[in-house]
């Protein structure tokens, strides 16, 4: 993913919906040297804080790629947007796509690119060939962030602990399973586009062997409860053979996303239901942290929602963008027997 070219307009459409607009909130939060501005198609569109400029105004400022920072339920691509594109690709910028469908199949926009000189990255899609997986233990260390539902801080979370351990000296590499964190790092697979039997081992792919002291930070996809998901969570995981798992939850959220007759499950019931489907491929999985999206709560409000985690599980807990990641990191470094899990 190298040769895309930066830096980006992040394209909102008519989104109102932060949840649906996570590709462009990641990029902004951890890219935000990339973004130039955010095209927004109606008044009411999220706001992410970016300058609102057009696709000519923004290329006269240095963008280069229109990102389309929006993934629809399905991961089409509404038929209103694509006038805006076909704005983009006149005013001399590429596009990039993260969504299911693939951007050279919508004839208008295969044409103008193609007269324009213009290029279409649909980051989602591989044509490289992967392979069923193998379940041979490789070496290194693997840690992989798991949740209780989508879209509730998983790259975040792999981000912010690459980043802590990082500063902390420790041989760590972010490894991208989503379009947003693909778009960040510049490498990665997209896990939900592989096809099902190849899912584990695309995850064997995205963490080959490394030094014994190495870690590979795995960002998550989906959640094994969602009732649309939980297949390439599972992949995922048995793929990744993680050594430590980092359970991702929103405390404000009780319901599935877009699934409302589908509750939460508790962080205790979570850590029960992911450990003996870890423990497939990697015995000695185990958790080291709960990490929280917070965001929604004030700090005193936030606190007591970290330390009722830390209280019901016995594990470290944190929100990777305000309080205590240390801890995790701590915990991660330290031996498999010096805490007993309590849902062990």
């Amino acid at each position: 993913m190298t040769d895309i070219a930066k830096p980006y307009l992040l394209f909102l459409a008519d989104t109102e919906n932060p949840t649906l607009a996570k590709t462009a909130l990641g990029l902004r939060d951890w890219a935000r040297e990339d973004c130039v501005g955010q095209l927004r198609l109606t008044q009411s569109t999220l706001d992410i804080g970016l300058p609102d400029l057009s696709p000519s105004e923004a290329a006269a400022r240095g963008a280069r790629s229109l990102l389309i920072g929006v993934a629809p339920v399905g991961g089409q691509l509404p038929e209103a947007w694509h006038a805006s594109l076909l704005a983009a690709l006149e005013a001399g910028l590429d596009i990039v796509s993260g969504l299911h469908v693939r951007l050279e199949t919508i004839p208008a926009l295969a044409e103008a690119a193609a007269r324009l000189g213009r290029r279409l990255h649909d980051v989602r899609h591989t044509k490289t060939a992967l392979p069923i997986a193998t379940g041979r233990k490789r070496t290194g260390k693997r840690a992989l962030m798991v949740g209780t539902d989508c879209a509730l801080g998983k790259k975040y979370t792999a981000l912010a602990l690459t980043k802590a351990m990082r500063a902390r000296g420790i041989d760590a590499t972010f490894r991208a399973t989503g379009q947003t964190g693909i778009m960040i790092s510049g490498s990665g697979i997209a896990i939900d586009a592989v096809v099902a039997d190849f899912i584990a081992g695309a995850a064997e792919a995205l963490s080959p062997d490394a030094a014994p002291d190495h870690w590979d930070v795995i960002e998550g996809q989906g959640a094994l409860f969602h009732p649309a998901y939980a297949g390439v969570t599972l992949g995922l995981l048995h793929g990744s053979q993680p050594d430590a798992l980092v359970l991702c939850h929103d405390p404000g959220r009780s319901v599935t996303s877009f699934f409302p007759d589908y509750p939460l499950p508790s962080i205790e019931d979570a850590i029960a239901a992911y450990l003996p489907h870890a423990r497939r491929t990697n015995p000695a999985a185990r958790f080291v942290g709960v990490s929280l999206n917070t965001s929604a709560l004030d700090e005193r409000a936030a606190r007591r929602a970290i330390e009722d985690a830390h209280a019901r599980t016995g594990l470290p807990a944190f929100d990777p963008l305000r309080l205590g990641i240390e801890a995790v990191v701590d915990e991660m470094l330290s031996a498999p027997q010096a805490r007993a899990v309590a849902a062990a």
